[in-house]
């Protein structure tokens, strides 16, 4: 049995975005002029933002997407079960973790920490190996990576380090999706800055990558020889950014089912607090989706799902297993398609709508999406 709540992941859509986003580059890059596009990183941290890593994973490699990134080493051991072959990048730190998985499953590491690489020197040495690897520079996030303006003291021993070869160095921006924000410009500067110092120290022959999806979108500049775009991927454009002439489609779509339909007379309510309650007779309907498969507590009263082509409201509280909607005035029976993101008839809602009925993101939206909802792929 297959519960009525199910997640569609349109992976032919995933595809298509890898493409679009190749598209782009390409273009801007022959008006640049640059020697080369950059490559694309795709990143699948979060069960690829709820999508489903494995499945993801095989369609971007199938795709041109030339190299993956994950959170940590266990995604990237499941990546490699699901038989993905393409380099694997994680972003996590690895000072406290179990890095057999490291060498076992060919996952290149991300050097954050001098933890990190010491523990990275050890493990690689004990195997007699000699391990590629990413260096992170912190430029301003302040969460991981070396001090951009403290290299000189920090990177002697990582640049030493016999058994480590750092093939790239990347850094993250804090403020890619404020563009009211001038601090993208400054985190590039500090990039470019710190760059060109490890070069000057010794380091030779590694490539540069920085732009997630919002800074994709924002400036060129921060393309430098690969991007990492994780929710563009996904058909999702961040929010408050527009999309320009990137053409994407929204790759999942949530559904579910009514299970029942019931009267409600004057004053009566639904949910637990009763915080919701009618002045005049209503008709509700029962959707078994609720908190415990990721739909946010917030979006009774805020939110709304598709019936019928038509948008009605999420009423009472959201429980653990289900959701009450207002369906006053239509003509609605158990079973009938219930979409809470995606499209019926002419009405569509997206995750970006969802996550902004709510103040938060879209990202949330769809990471938080539980394990108990079956994805289905087409």
């Amino acid at each position: 049995m297959i519960r009525p709540t199910v997640a569609t992941v349109d992976l032919a859509a995933i595809q298509a975005n890898l493409r679009a986003i190749q598209g782009l580059l390409v273009r801007e890059s022959a008006r640049a002029p640059r020697e080369s596009s950059p490559r694309i990183i795709a990143v699948l941290k979060a069960n690829a933002y709820g999508h489903g890593a494995s499945a993801v994973g095989r369609a971007l490699e199938e795709a041109g997407a030339a190299m993956l990134a994950c959170a940590d080493i266990e995604e990237g051991v499941a990546l490699r079960q699901s038989g993905v072959t393409l380099p694997i990048l994680v972003f996590g730190a690895l000072s406290v973790s179990d890095l057999d998985g490291i060498f076992e499953h060919r996952l290149t590491p991300t050097v954050s920490t001098p933890a990190a690489a010491r523990a990275l020197e050890r493990a690689a040495a004990a195997r007699n190996v000699q391990l590629h690897c990413h260096l992170k520079i912190d430029t301003g996030m302040n969460r991981l990576g070396f001090r951009h303006d403290n290299l000189p003291r920090t990177m002697p021993e990582v640049l030493g380090s016999a058994h480590l070869r750092i093939e790239a160095v990347y850094t993250h921006f804090a403020t890619a999706d404020l563009p009211e924000s001038a601090f993208l410009d400054e985190q590039r500067s500090r990039f470019d800055r710190a760059t060109a110092a490890l070069g000057a120290m010794g380091l030779r022959s590694f490539t540069r990558h920085a732009a997630n999806s919002a800074a994709l979108l924002r400036d060129t500049r921060t393309w430098y020889d690969a991007v990492r775009p994780g929710l563009l991927l996904y058909g999702i454009v961040p929010p408050p950014l527009a999309a320009g002439d990137l053409r994407l489609r929204p790759a999942l779509s949530l559904t579910s089912r009514i299970v029942a339909v019931k009267g409600l007379r004057r004053g009566e309510g639904t949910g637990y607090g009763l915080r919701w309650t009618t002045d005049e007779p209503r008709s509700i309907a029962i959707v078994p989706a609720g908190y415990a498969d990721g739909l946010d507590t917030r979006l009774s009263g805020r939110a709304a799902v598709l019936v019928r082509g038509r948008r009605v409201p999420i009423v009472g509280s959201v429980c653990m297993d289900m959701i009450m909607i207002d369906v006053t005035g239509l003509d609605v029976s158990p079973g009938d398609e219930v979409v809470l993101i995606g499209r019926q008839e002419d009405e569509e809602i997206t995750a970006r709508e969802m996550a902004a009925a709510i103040g938060s993101i879209p990202w949330e939206v769809t990471c938080r999406l539980g394990s108990r909802i079956q994805r289905e792929y087409k």
